[in-house]
């Protein structure tokens, strides 16, 4: 919970991408300040190192000092903070997946071990995000990037999707995000193709 409102201003001395926070030099001097990605303002890039920042601070539960509400010295207008409303068109693909599934089912009735996989894929998906987002913090050994795309390829986005907004992670990483969004529109065309009447004919007349 926040001790105070008062505004402070430093220069961003570090900032570790993988990780998604930095650490502030307070002007005047003492302990840098850490700061999180999600302090920043919605939809902002992180400030490059030596950027002067206007920030306010606040207590963790667990009693650690960190900066929040921080914006680059001399914007005149607050801010959005907060969870971006790219995380509604997120879920978005998967509600339009959803109808897409259900209307190939009606159409071509395929295998329900396809729903199957899908959601296996995605409760594994999510997993892998959630011990991802914990070494992250904790400075442990990291699972590669593209070990999670793979995964995504594979059927799982649509955990990866839910796990990306609700834990916050690689959601800021714009070369991941392209990548993602590859790895999903791959899926989907796959996904359409396998389940086609010609691919099932084409399996028929080769054997």
């Amino acid at each position: 919970m926040a001790t105070r409102s008062d505004r402070y201003e430093g220069t961003l001395a570090n900032w570790n991408d993988g990780r998604g926070f930095g650490f502030i030099s307070p002007d005047g001097g003492g302990p840098q300040v850490f700061v999180h990605v999600r302090a920043l303002p919605q939809g902002s890039t992180v400030p490059p190192i030596g950027e002067k920042l206007s920030y306010e601070v606040e207590l963790t539960a667990e009693g650690k000092t960190r900066a929040r509400f921080v914006r680059v010295v001399g914007t005149k207008e607050l801010p959005r903070y907060g969870r971006s409303t790219s995380s509604l068109v997120s879920y978005l693909a998967i509600v339009a997946f959803i109808v897409l599934y259900l209307v190939v089912s009606l159409l071509w009735h395929p295998s329900i071990w396809i729903a199957a996989l899908y959601i296996g894929a995605s409760l594994l998906c999510f997993a892998i995000y959630a011990i991802d987002k914990s070494a992250a913090l904790e400075g442990r050994w990291r699972v590669s990037e593209s070990a999670l795309l793979l995964l995504g390829l594979a059927g799982g986005w649509p955990g990866a999707i839910v796990a990306q907004q609700l834990l916050r992670h690689k959601t800021k990483k714009r070369s991941f995000q392209a990548a993602f969004a590859g790895s999903i529109i791959v899926n989907i065309l796959a996904f359409v193709l396998l389940t086609s009447p010609a691919f099932a004919s084409l399996l028929v007349s080769t054997y």
